[in-house]
C-alpha cells in the first residue's frame, strides 16, 4: 500500500468533508420543483414575432436563446397539421453545451435506482406540450393559438401528459394565477424516488404514482391513480404506467411489419416517421424506442422534429450517410429532404381503439415521393429473422373478436419483451463470464481486471446457449448479432454492464477487506502505515456510500468499526487528528 507522510495528514483530512443529506439538498424554495421539472413555459403566437415564450415559471429559470428558439418551434404543430381544439404531444431537444444541469447532484442516487431506459440523459430535455387552437374572431389571425409546455429531464411521458391535462385547460381559462398555484403544488411534491408510492397534489386532486425501480421484473406494471379530494371517493383515470405509450395503437397502421421494425430499432438504423400530426409522430417514435425495452435505445431520437430545429442541417445533409437516429416529422418538405434515408414509416391518421387501417406490404423507397404517399413501411431492408406469423394471427384474431385495445397492447408489449430478452440473454450470460473468480479478489491487492469482450468467443457460445433456447423464431441470428455488436445500442449496453461489473468488483474487494483482522495487521506495521490504512478505508467508505456500491448490508457498519478500532489503537495525538476529520 502506498504511504503518505505525516506532515500532509491534516491537509488530506480537510479534503474529506461531510456531504449534505438529501433532505438538506431539497430544503430551498423551488428545489422540489426542480427535482421534477426544469421549468414550465407558455408559448404564444405573435403576428410580428411568430412563436414566442410569453411566460416562464419559475421566473428565475434559465434557458439559452437557442433552447428558447427550439422550444418555440417545437411547441406548435406545423401549419399543415390543421390541429383544431386541444392536442398533446412530446418533443426532445439538446441542452445547450456548457450549461450546468439544474438538478441536484444528490438526485443522481435516484437515477441509479431506475431501470436503464428511464435514466436521465444529461444532454437532452423533454418537452411535454398541451396545444390549444380555437377560432377567435376578436384576434387578427382569427384563431387563439397557445401551448403550455413542461420542460423536464424525466422521460415520464404518461405521467406528465396526465399532469398537463389537469393544469392546461384551467390555465387557458384563468391564466397566470392558475399556473402559479400549479407550480406551488409541484414544489411541495416529494422527490421522485423509485419504488416509493408518491402522493402528488395538483389542482385540487392527488395523483398517486409509483416510479419503477431497476429491481422490478420487466413487463410488470404498477398503477397510477387519480383521486378526488373528498374522503374515500376514488375516480376515473387508472394508468398502467408512468412512461409507456400504447404500442398497439401506434403500430396498428404497420403491425404486419412489427418484427422488422424491432430489428431496425435494435440495430440503430436511421428511421423517419412521417405522420399527419405531432401527436401521432411523437407517439410512434416513442413506441419504436420502447419496443426494445428493457434494452435502452442509445442513439438520438426526436419524437417531433421541424425544419427550424437547430440540428436540421446536421440530420438532413446528403454529403454523408444518415445518422443513426429516429425522427418524427409532419412537414411535407421532409418527404423530399429525407428521401435518401434508408427506412421511412408513413403513418396515416391513427384510428380509434379497435380500428385497424388496411395493411400493406413493405414498399420500395423510390415509391415515396410526397408526405401524401400511402401509409406503410418504405425500405429495402431484408430482416435477419423469419416473420413470426403467430403474433400476427393472434393480433388479427383480437381485432376480429373485438378484443379490448388494452389487451392487444399487453400482448404486443409482452411479445417485444420476450423477443428482446431472448436476444439479450446470451450476451448477458457471456459478459457474466468476464468477471474474475471471487477467489482471485485479495484484500491487500487492487481488484483484478475484467476480461476483454471477444466477438469471436461470444459467437462460439451461441451454438449451445443462443436465443434458440428461449425463442421459437428461426433465421440468421448470427448475422443479427454481428450487426448489433457494431451498433450504438450494443456500445451503450456494454458500457453500462462493464460499469456495473466494475462496481461489483469494488464491492467484493471491500467485503474481502472487512473480513480481515485489521488490528492484527497494524500490530505488524508502523504508525505511518496504520494512519495510511485509516485514510484509505475512510476514502473507500465515502466512495462506497457515494457510488452506492452493491455491498452486503453489514459491510458499511463493519468497515466503520474497523476504522474506529484502528484509530483507538493509535497514540492519542494521532487519534485527535484522525477524529477531527469526522467533525470538519
Amino acid at each position: 500500500m502506498a504511504l503518505w507522510s505525516m506532515p500532509g495528514l491534516e491537509e488530506r483530512l480537510q479534503e474529506q468533508g461531510p456531504t449534505r443529506s438529501l433532505a438538506e439538498a431539497l430544503s430551498l424554495p423551488w428545489d422540489r420543483f426542480s427535482a421534477w421539472l426544469h421549468c414550465i413555459c407558455v408559448v404564444g403566437f405573435d403576428l410580428e414575432l411568430g412563436q414566442a415564450v410569453e411566460v416562464l415559471y419559475p421566473t428565475h429559470s434559465k434557458l439559452t436563446d437557442k433552447e428558447k428558439s427550439n422550444i418555440c418551434y417545437l411547441s406548435f404543430p406545423d401549419s399543415n397539421s390543421g390541429c383544431l381544439g386541444d392536442t398533446q404531444f412530446c418533443f426532445r431537444f439538446r441542452q445547450s453545451s456548457g450549461r450546468k444541469i439544474s438538478l441536484h447532484c444528490l438526485m443522481d442516487q435516484f437515477d441509479k435506482d431506475l431501470p436503464i431506459y428511464l435514466k436521465k440523459d444529461p444532454a437532452y430535455y423533454y418537452g411535454y406540450v398541451y396545444f390549444r387552437q380555437v377560432r377567435d374572431k376578436t384576434l387578427k389571425r382569427g384563431y387563439f393559438q397557445k401551448s403550455l409546455v413542461m420542460i423536464s429531464k424525466l422521460p415520464y411521458i404518461k405521467f406528465f401528459q396526465t399532469v398537463l391535462k389537469k393544469i392546461a385547460p384551467e390555465y387557458f381559462e384563468k391564466s397566470d394565477p392558475c399556473l402559479e398555484a400549479a407550480c406551488s403544488d409541484i414544489d411541495r411534491w416529494p422527490a421522485p424516488c423509485p419504488g416509493a408510492m408518491l402522493n402528488l397534489p395538483i389542482m385540487g386532486v392527488v395523483i398517486k404514482v409509483r416510479i419503477p425501480t431497476r429491481h422490478d421484473k420487466p413487463g410488470t406494471t404498477t398503477q397510477l391513480i387519480e383521486t378526488t379530494p373528498q374522503a374515500d371517493v376514488h375516480i376515473s383515470v387508472s394508468l398502467p404506467t408512468i412512461h409507456e405509450v400504447d404500442l398497439f395503437r401506434c403500430f396498428s397502421p404497420v403491425f404486419l411489419h412489427i418484427q422488422m421494425l424491432w430489428e431496425l430499432v435494435l440495430l440503430g438504423e436511421p428511421l423517419v416517421v412521417m405522420a399527419p400530426s405531432p401527436s401521432e409522430s411523437s407517439e410512434t417514435v416513442l413506441a419504436l424506442v420502447s419496443c426494445i425495452s428493457p434494452l435502452k435505445y442509445c442513439s438520438d431520437f426526436r419524437p417531433y422534429f421541424t425544419i427550424h430545429d437547430t440540428e436540421f442541417k446536421e440530420y438532413t445533409t446528403r454529403t454523408q450517410a444518415p445518422p443513426p437516429v429516429i425522427l418524427g416529422v409532419t412537414n411535407p418538405f421532409f418527404a423530399k429532404t429525407l428521401q435518401h434515408w434508408p427506412h421511412i414509416i408513413r403513418i396515416g391518421d391513427i384510428k380509434l381503439a379497435g380500428e385497424v387501417p388496411k395493411q400493406v406490404k413493405v414498399k420500395k423507397l423510390k415509391n415515396l415521393k410526397t408526405l401524401d404517399s400511402k401509409p406503410g413501411v418504405y425500405s429495402s431492408y431484408k430482416p435477419f429473422l423469419n416473420r413470426d406469423e403467430e403474433i400476427i394471427k393472434q393480433l388479427q384474431k383480437g381485432i376480429q373478436q373485438k378484443r379490448p385495445a388494452e389487451a392487444q397492447n399487453v400482448i404486443l408489449r409482452r411479445y417485444f419483451l420476450e423477443l428482446t430478452q431472448s436476444f439479450i440473454i446470451p450476451l448477458e450470460r457471456y459478459v457474466a463470464s468476464l468477471m474474475p473468480l471471487q477467489k482471485s479478489i485479495l484484500p491487500w491487492k487492487s481488484p483484478p481486471q475484467l476480461k476483454c469482450f471477444s466477438q469471436d468467443e461470444f459467437m462460439k457460445t451461441l451454438e449451445k446457449t443462443g436465443p434458440q433456447l428461449t425463442s421459437r423464431l428461426k433465421g440468421d441470428w448470427m448475422g443479427l448479432y454481428r450487426h448489433f455488436l457494431k451498433s450504438s445500442n450494443f456500445d451503450g449496453w456494454f458500457r453500462t454492464r462493464w460499469k456495473e461489473m466494475t462496481r461489483k468488483l469494488e464491492a467484493l474487494h471491500l467485503e474481502a477487506l472487512c473480513d480481515e483482522d485489521l488490528l492484527l495487521w497494524i500490530e505488524k506495521h508502523t504508525e505511518v502505515e496504520a494512519v495510511d490504512l485509516v485514510l484509505k478505508l475512510k476514502n473507500k467508505l465515502m466512495s462506497a456510500v457515494g457510488e452506492h456500491l452493491p455491498v452486503k448490508p453489514d459491510t458499511m457498519p463493519r468497515l466503520q468499526m474497523h476504522i474506529d478500532s484502528i484509530i483507538s489503537a493509535l497514540p492519542e495525538d494521532l487519534q485527535g487528528i484522525l477524529l477531527k476529520s469526522d467533525t470538519t
